[in-house]
């Protein structure tokens, strides 16, 4: 199965189109148009790639809205609506979907250990607020309307069988092979799998569009209840063209082996999977056996009524690129042909409102894969097109999803992380609140007695909007303290106002020296390279015909995308500062010199805070403390962030984010990815969650959208 992937050099291959790659999500998509819309004139841009820009008043999307942009990305628009709350581009030209969901942690996490997540927020230019999970988180945002009971346990990969003294072992009878196929024996010919379910699990058949290069085999339809038994088992490595073969064992129903090779693959080997199947680089240096040989000697070994046995048994066919040579599919190839159209016409006229994840998947033959801690596997159903694998680590979920995320087109991947109590969120809330409060605050001073007071308010406001400005009048000669709504106001304040020299006395601004700011000037830094800010510029200054002049000079803003403009949450009045989002930072300083050049007028620079942080500061209690008081953390917060000890949220945001998106870098082009922080739900308090979001190798929307 050949998959687009990164040489070892970290560069992009490029790879010959296919009809359709077996992992190819069904349906098409047309830009959803806003504004100006410029992807007409580019119509060579054909990959997958998601707007610049969320059109939620607040940036909070609901669990049904991810849900609804999920089913989009599956099914396409003619078969779901398009999402209400962004804009998909080129759906059709999707790969993958694969959902990463960081359990324990919430949009707190994130900004309270901003610069630990440092790879993750790098990485995803898009982002959005999560409201408070609910109890059953994964059913919401894959849409399933049933709740989960006590015994209703996903299926599990063989070999997580419950022990016989567990609960779970007593009732055998809802086990779907009992149910299948009841506890008495059965002959060989009932348990064989038909050619429906071949096709429903996507075993290679002859006639598929997926496996005209695969070698076919000697079976001729006659297996009778005394046909010979062989059990096949493949491992595999990944190479850049995908997963390849490495070694083939083939044991009779004696027990007998008729087989056991090594296999040589034919690209270039990335990762060996040792951990998995033993194989090293040192034990495959001298092999010489190549796949054709392998499928050789298969087709001298295998009689014609042969049955195979084997887990996992349609990735081993494929991974050996035999399929059965299918003679109800070759001799009715257009009946299949018609009966895959009539499938996909019955997929047209689901009920959208009541449609789940999992039905869409099965509505185009595709199955999803869950990977999670054993210990949180009960969120999603029983179903036979969800296959669960439940891991006992972290760890282990990482190493499986390095190894099974290719050959799904649909995966959730749960990490679960330890949360802090209750007692310690809450401290740790009201300490963001008022870090926020004091890095948005400056001093500027000092100033004469006789300074024209109504003439330095008016500078500073200049600079964004002011929540407060006071006299500080304890030092020898006046200064002021300037609260202000956004950390650009105060940053701009401090780059433009600090050193001048006024009335003959140079002034200084700086920010309040806590222990909450002492790491200010590094948190700025990084909040500048954020990807989501990225060609983004605040502006102070604006007045309400802002948009209006800018739609009059379009030549002269090229790359603009959407213009955002606050307005006031009681009044509904526009304030005097937006954002412009541009696609990329050279267009943004383009812009930046023209705005803040004499014709404009306006003060600005390169934005600092995305959207979704405005609404979140909002939404946080008051601060109980004045700029500058020192806060100490509860005893017991104290001893953890001194050990710093692994499973610490500061440690793992560190960790795990790196290890996120190392295997994201991994995935095949056109792979649509989401990083789910889900929030926190409690008795003393609910956390909103967080999302990022992108597209392996997107490219930035054309598309721009004005915003109000």
């Amino acid at each position: 199965m050949e998959r687009e992937r990164e040489g070892a050099e970290g560069r992009p291959r490029k790879v010959r189109k296919r009809k359709q790659a077996p992992n190819k999500l069904v349906g098409a998509a047309e830009a959803m148009k806003a504004g100006w819309d410029l992807e007409e004139s580019q119509p060579e841009a054909k990959k997958a790639h998601l707007s610049t820009i969320l059109f939620t008043d607040n940036c909070e999307v609901t669990h049904y809205q991810l849900c609804e942009l999920l089913k989009y990305a599956v099914l396409g628009k003619s078969n779901v609506p398009k999402p209400s709350w962004c804009q998909l581009f080129h759906q059709n030209h999707l790969n993958n979907v694969v959902v990463f969901v960081l359990q324990g942690m919430s949009q707190l996490h994130f900004y309270r250990f901003y610069l630990e997540f440092g790879c993750l927020r790098k990485a995803f230019r898009h982002k959005f607020r999560l409201p408070p999970p609910s109890s059953d988180f994964l059913a919401d945002i894959v849409g399933l309307q049933m709740k989960q009971t006590a015994g209703d346990l996903p299926k599990t990969m063989e070999g997580s069988l419950p022990s016989p003294n567990s609960k779970a072992a007593i009732n055998l009878q809802n086990d779907p092979i009992i149910q299948k196929f009841g506890s008495k024996k059965v002959s060989l010919t009932r348990c064989l799998l038909t050619k429906e379910e071949m096709r429903t699990f996507h075993f290679p058949l002859q006639g598929f569009p997926d496996c005209e290069n695969f070698v076919l085999t000697k079976h001729n339809g006659s297996v009778t209840d005394s046909s010979p038994l062989f059990g096949l088992d493949c491992e595999m490595c990944l190479t850049s063209k995908g997963r390849e073969l490495t070694r083939i064992s083939l044991v009779s129903e004696g027990g007998c082996c008729v087989m056991d090779k090594l296999v040589k693959p034919e690209n270039k080997i990335l990762d060996h999977l040792s951990s998995f199947s033993g194989i090293t680089k040192n034990i495959l240096n001298p092999v010489t056996t190549k796949l054709k040989d392998v499928q050789r000697q298969l087709k001298a070994l295998l009689p014609p009524d042969a049955v195979l046995v084997g887990h996992s048994l349609d990735l081993d066919l494929r991974a050996l690129k035999i399929a059965e040579l299918n003679l109800e599919a070759l001799a009715n190839c257009q009946e299949l042909q018609a009966a895959s159209q009539e499938s996909r016409n019955t997929a047209e006229v689901l009920q959208h409102a009541n449609t789940s994840i999992l039905e869409c998947l099965d509505s185009v033959g595709q199955k999803l894969l869950f990977l999670t801690r054993e210990t949180d596997a009960g969120e999603l159903p029983s179903s036979r097109n969800c296959q669960t694998i439940k891991c006992i680590s972290n760890k282990e979920v990482l190493e499986q999803a390095r190894v099974e995320i290719p050959l799904f087109p649909f995966s959730i991947v749960q990490f679960s992380f330890k949360a802090f109590s209750s007692i310690l969120t809450e401290e740790m809330n009201k300490r963001m609140r008022i870090k926020w409060t004091e890095i948005s605050t400056v001093y500027a001073g000092p100033f004469s007695k006789n300074c024209n007071l109504r003439a330095l308010k008016r500078l500073f406001k200049s600079f964004g909007p002011v929540q407060s400005m006071t006299f500080v009048l304890e030092t020898h000669q006046p200064h002021l303290c300037i609260q202000y709504e956004v950390l650009e106001g105060a940053q701009l304040a401090i780059e433009s106002v600090d050193g001048i020299l006024l009335d003959g006395t140079r002034i200084k601004v700086q920010r309040p020296v806590t222990e909450l700011t002492l790491d200010c000037d590094t948190l700025v830094h990084e909040l500048q390279g954020d990807s989501e800010n990225q060609g983004t510029l605040y502006l102070s200054g604006v007045s309400e015909t802002f948009k209006e002049q800018l739609l009059q000079e379009p030549r002269l803003f090229l790359g603009l995308e959407a213009v955002i403009l606050p307005k006031d949450l009681k009044n509904g009045k526009q304030k005097k500062y937006c954002f412009l989002k541009f696609k990329s930072f050279g267009s943004a300083q383009r812009a930046l010199n023209i705005l803040t050049g004499k014709d404009w007028k306006l003060k600005g620079r390169h934005a600092l805070t995305p959207r979704h942080l405005h609404a979140w500061l909002r939404g946080l209690p008051p601060e109980s403390s004045p700029p500058g008081l020192r806060v100490v953390p509860p005893p017991l917060e104290q001893e953890a962030l001194q050990t710093l000890k692994v499973d610490h949220p500061k440690i793992a945001a560190w960790r795990w984010g790196r290890k996120i998106v190392k295997l994201y870098n991994t995935l095949c082009p056109g792979t649509l990815c989401l990083i789910l922080l889900p929030g926190t739900k409690s008795t003393h308090g609910s956390l909103s969650g967080l999302g990022l979001m992108g597209i392996k190798e997107e490219e930035e929307s054309t598309a721009l959208g004005l915003c109000s």
